[in-house]
């Protein structure tokens, strides 16, 4: 976004908090069909205390805007010159909305609450449990570190570029499975735009209406034997590539799928390589718990339901 809001060190403990409780509030909106009944929802508190706290995160995100809004124009007012022999600058993702003159403000606003939301609970999911499965699968997980060893050699501060990240083939597939397993939005919600008919073999057919609102249970496409031939176990093989090619497309949709599939899902690939890169890079990974003794928590986003207990170990000689 080209701006530090410094949640990981405290800065903005309100935002952090309010983010967490919508997301405890959304699924427990999602569970129980009698708060579905408005009258209910608010009289039990919840609505009140829901609509508390997206006024907090929105007015918080109008904030993010209004000061990047106001360093831009200082930075174009500024009598500084740019280098021409030098490379120009990116531009952040923030900074290309404010510039952008097809969108209002409450345009921006929903562009960056959808990336401020939805894209730091599910990717440091993602990026837990892939430490978690190495950790208990110390194969793969030599694998791992074999494979950034020949990209990386000795040099443990070498940031990786976008080659090296191509490179990371197994690594890929490592955190694929992981996201098969424990796909960090386990169920998603839809609302049909037309009918859809659902076939029986033995009784007629089932049709549900356009307009219907249904829940999609990803987690559970996701281990079907059909498509998997290990479905409850880590099992990376899962995504050599000739398996892939053979798979049926949906038959894999961590990020959902159509028009309203996860927009930053390439990006969530590059960030939690980047990550876990670094980390096996540095160190050798043993969990203490094993899956699936310890079932994930079924929640808006999927949680290790005692935590991710590991210990690591220095790879690097000191």
């Amino acid at each position: 976004m080209g701006c530090s809001i410094r949640c990981q060190t405290g800065g903005n403990d309100g935002y952090v908090n309010s983010v967490k409780r919508l997301s405890e509030l959304v699924w427990l909106y999602e569970k129980t069909p009698l708060y579905w009944i408005s009258p209910i929802w608010y009289l039990s508190g919840k609505g009140f205390e829901f609509d508390k706290h997206v006024r907090s995160t929105t007015e918080f995100t109008r904030r993010v805007i209004e000061n990047q809004r106001t360093e831009i124009s200082r930075k174009s007012s500024s009598t500084t010159t740019e280098n021409p022999d030098q490379p120009k600058k990116r531009q952040a993702f923030l900074d290309f909305l404010i510039n952008c003159q097809e969108l209002s403000d409450e345009d921006i606003r929903e562009e960056v609450d959808t990336f401020m939301f939805e894209g730091h609970d599910t990717t440091s999911s993602g990026i837990t449990f892939a430490i978690w499965f190495l950790g208990q699968h110390p194969e793969y997980q030599r694998r791992v570190q074999d494979e950034l060893d020949d990209i990386f050699g000795d040099d443990f501060e070498r940031h990786p570029d976008s080659e090296d990240l191509q490179r990371m083939k197994f690594l890929e597939q490592c955190i694929k499975e992981t996201l098969r397993i424990t796909p960090p939005v386990p169920l998603i919600s839809r609302k049909l735009s037309e009918d859809v008919k659902i076939p029986h073999p033995t009784k007629p057919d089932v049709i549900l209406p356009a307009g219907m609102c249904i829940i999609l249970k990803i987690v559970s496409i996701l281990k079907d034997s059909r498509f998997y031939e290990r479905p409850w176990e880590f099992y990376p093989e899962h995504f050599d590539p000739e398996r892939v090619t053979s798979r049926e497309a949906f038959a894999y949709v961590p990020f959902s799928a159509g028009p309203r599939n996860c927009i930053g899902q390439k990006f969530a690939m590059l960030e939690e390589k980047t990550v876990l890169s670094w980390i096996f890079r540095y160190f050798s990974v043993t969990s203490l718990t094993r899956y699936p003794d310890d079932i994930p928590i079924t929640e808006l986003i999927l949680k290790p339901v005692n935590g991710t207990q590991v210990i690591l170990r220095n790879r690097r000689k000191l």
